[in-house]
């Protein structure tokens, strides 16, 4: 599975709205924190469950998806947002 057709792809929130994940199809990610658009940005791969993040400046984290709408990353809870 390509990272464009994996179905994660899309913008993922916490519940307070303060952090924002959008995963782009071409592996690459933007994270968005309070007002701040582009706070952090870098590429990302999902294996099956499973994503692996590495920021523009090398630091690297991972979660999990445990629903289809919910990801676990770095003790936070995102859901996806339609838009």
């Amino acid at each position: 599975m390509t990272q464009a057709t994996h179905p994660y792809v899309g913008l993922w929130v916490t519940a307070d709205g303060h952090i924002r994940h959008e995963l782009l199809p071409d592996g690459r990610y933007d994270e968005a924190r309070g007002g701040r658009t582009h706070a952090d940005r870098g590429s990302y791969r999902v294996s099956g469950s499973h994503i692996d993040y590495v920021d523009d400046t090398g630091f690297t984290a991972d979660g999990d998806f445990v629903e289809d709408d919910v990801l676990h990353h770095a003790g936070m809870v995102l859901t996806r947002k339609t838009r």
